[in-house]
């Protein structure tokens, strides 16, 4: 067994034409198939006002997951904190510990997860707050999930998150820039790359920033993760068969539009120019997709390349079942359990 982590993000993507309430329902049997084969966390993101995301609510479905499974840790990648009160959020996750003690994990992130508009929406109050209050609304996350104290001139400071008990959400900070990073080093915070986003660009200078910057404050291990989307099949032509729906996304994504996954046939008859098919091809290039052998080599090296302690796999596929069983071969290759049925 490699002593590498694998872990899961799930985005719970709708298809072309399924109902967008399908997709959790569907979360929710991913993540007992990976408990099985034997992923170390299970991650829910959080986007709004999506054409092509249903995940808009990672607190309400890791509840549900942490309470169907027994072992793999559960927990959001991640909650977007501006958008809430940081009690809210505490209190949320020390609800979340009670039904998983010393499984849950708090990603936090600083992005919108959805436009401008959805995002004033999501929190009216955005608009009279032109600082960035992300660090203080961490500092006050890790407090009260924690019990530790606040600093004494917080107004707050004898305000307790409930329900307390003897375990504590490990707390992750989120990002695609140096700004996550070195934000997590001065906390002594986990910390996670979207190297997803943007086919890695920046991961080696946010990852090398924070292990040259870590700060052992007691707060939490000293970890480095990145997502990566993942695609894993019997044959390789199979595997680029059922990434035609992520080129089509990807294509649409580049122009401003985020659509439902459309099915490998409906994806071959998007047309792109020239231009957008040769930035579609070099971002597939960048994914991990192909044969079990073939996408874990690459895995490893990226490891090698970037420090890693843990990698977590994104994979959408219009078939349910293959995206299962993506992360089937995966969990096999890297032995992560030593006997895994087909489910």
């Amino acid at each position: 067994m490699d002593k590498l982590q694998l872990s899961v993000l799930d985005q719970s993507p709708i298809r072309v034409n399924v109902s967008p309430d399908e997709s959790i329902r569907e979360s929710l049997a991913l993540a007992r198939a990976c408990e099985a084969f034997g992923y170390h966390r299970y991650w829910l993101s959080e986007h709004h006002s999506s054409g092509s995301v249903a995940g808009s609510a990672p607190e309400i479905l890791a509840a549900a997951i942490a309470a169907t499974t027994s072992r793999i840790r559960v927990g959001a990648g991640g909650v977007m904190l501006p958008h809430y009160s940081a009690l809210k959020v505490a209190e949320q996750f020390r609800v979340l510990e009670a039904i998983a003690p010393g499984r849950i994990d708090l990603g936090l992130g600083r992005a919108p997860g959805s436009d401008s508009l959805t995002a004033l929406a999501l929190n009216p109050a955005n608009a009279r707050n032109p600082a960035d209050m992300f660090p203080a609304q961490v500092r006050d996350v890790m407090a009260w999930v924690s019990g530790a104290p606040l600093p004494p001139e917080h107004p707050f400071r004898s305000i307790v998150a409930e329900p307390r008990g003897p375990y504590v959400p490990e707390i992750w900070i989120l990002g695609s820039s140096n700004y996550g990073a070195q934000l997590a080093a001065w906390f002594g915070l986990p910390y996670a790359f979207a190297y997803f986003f943007s086919d890695g660009a920046g991961a080696a200078e946010a990852l090398h920033l924070y292990h040259s910057q870590f700060r052992d404050t007691g707060a939490g291990p000293k970890r480095a993760s990145v997502t990566v989307f993942a695609l894993v099949a019997e044959t390789e032509e199979e595997a680029w068969y059922w990434a035609k729906s992520r080129a089509a996304f990807w294509g649409m994504r580049n122009r401003g539009q985020y659509i439902p996954l459309p099915s490998p046939e409906d994806a071959d008859k998007f047309a792109f120019s020239p231009a957008e098919k040769e930035r579609i091809e070099a971002s597939m290039q960048r994914n991990f997709i192909g044969t079990a052998p073939q996408v874990a080599a690459r895995l490893r090296a990226l490891v090698s390349e970037l420090q890693l302690d843990e990698i977590s796999i994104n994979t959408a596929a219009y078939d349910p079942a293959a995206r299962v069983r993506s992360y089937e071969l995966l969990a096999k290759e890297f032995g992560l359990a030593h006997s895994v049925g087909s489910l």
